[in-house]
């Protein structure tokens, strides 16, 4: 048996359902991972940062965890960044979401084909997490293809560059540029600079109440639970990776990791449905059971937030092959290729 490494560092956004793993309730042990004594635990230091992309840069630019959560789209690139990879995924997915409601758009914008012809802004880069999963919507569903837009790249309502420490492929017939001096983009989409903005982060003029300033979908919570009965695809944003180097050392260590990130996630889910029996009254949040029952209606009673292959493959497959489409990646990867291979029958 190979020694387990003395100390690890693993970058995550503080979820509730990570909350576990920060707080020593759940261990990253060692039991029939085939590193060391069974039983034994890992000594863990689990980190965070004030953006999830703070957690990219630092795992992507400095290598400074041995796992660390990943968006897709950040993990994808550097499969073709080098020419021996660095990370592999493991089928954990802390942050997912419906991603309809993620466009926002000035007045002039009265439905999806609207959009054909005009700029549009994206978040960081052309392609980031959020900004795949509603392009190859609007792609699909909606005949609005990226090629036919106009995009500039910046943050919501801060000067940003677009992220240096990654790459920035994009297809040479679409037309992508910086924003001009960095410039924020909410205020572009206020005054009809911009005609739509694409972004996990709501823009400012948007939280504010501008009259000039909506959401595509303004009925958003309908579309996307419709899309989930249509489609059963719950989006997938961020997955956990693991450098390679340390797996080619300690070959068990993926399994201990995975089954640390579920037993934490199936913590939370549990508590979750126990409080439904009090109203969800620690919550300071009205009207959560009525949320929660419209969620069982919609996902049934299984787990909301599943993780491992099995589960999660039509999604997995749809977010690839919409960023092979969309010109992200030079080939159309596969699941076989992108996880742990002692995590593929998850």
């Amino acid at each position: 048996m190979a020694a387990a490494p003395t100390k690890l560092k693993i970058g995550c956004y503080r979820y509730h359902h990570t909350e576990a793993l920060f707080n020593g309730t759940v261990k990253v042990r060692l039991d029939a991972a085939g590193c060391t004594d069974v039983g034994s635990a890992l000594e863990v230091e689990f980190l965070s940062d004030h953006l999830p992309s703070d957690i990219f840069r630092r795992m992507v630019k400095d290598r400074e965890f041995d796992a660390a959560e990943l968006g897709w789209t950040f993990y994808l690139r550097t499969l073709e960044m080098y020419d021996e990879p660095p990370f592999i995924a493991i089928p954990i997915f802390p942050n997912r979401n419906f991603r309809h409601s993620a466009i926002y758009v000035n007045d002039s914008i009265k439905e999806p084909k609207d959009l054909i012809g005009k700029t549009i802004g994206e978040f960081g880069l052309y392609g980031h997490d959020a900004g795949v999963w509603p392009k190859g919507i609007l792609s699909d569903e909606y005949g609005v293809k990226p090629d036919q837009c106009k995009w500039l790249l910046g943050a919501s309502d801060w000067r940003m560059p677009p992220f240096e420490w990654i790459s920035h492929p994009h297809p040479s017939d679409v037309d992508v540029r910086p924003s001009p001096n960095n410039d924020p983009l909410g205020p572009m989409l206020e005054n009809g600079e911009i005609s739509a903005f694409i972004s996990a982060v709501a823009p400012k003029c948007y939280l504010n109440g501008s009259a000039k300033v909506r959401r595509l979908f303004t009925n958003y919570e309908e579309v996307e639970r419709d899309y989930y009965r249509r489609t059963g695809i719950f989006p997938i944003m961020h997955t956990v990776v693991v450098r390679r180097d340390l797996l080619k050392k300690h070959p068990g260590l993926a399994k201990a990791i995975y089954k640390a990130f579920c037993d934490a996630k199936d913590i939370t889910m549990k508590d979750i449905n126990y409080r439904y029996m009090e109203q969800h009254m620690q919550f300071s949040m009205p009207w959560i059971t009525p949320l929660y029952e419209r969620n069982s209606e919609t996902f049934g009673d299984a787990d909301w937030w599943p993780y491992g292959i099995e589960k999660n493959k039509k999604a997995v497959d749809t977010f690839l092959r919409y960023f092979h489409e969309q010109g992200l990646s030079t080939k159309r990867w596969t699941c076989e290729e992108i996880f742990c291979p002692e995590l593929l029958d998850t």
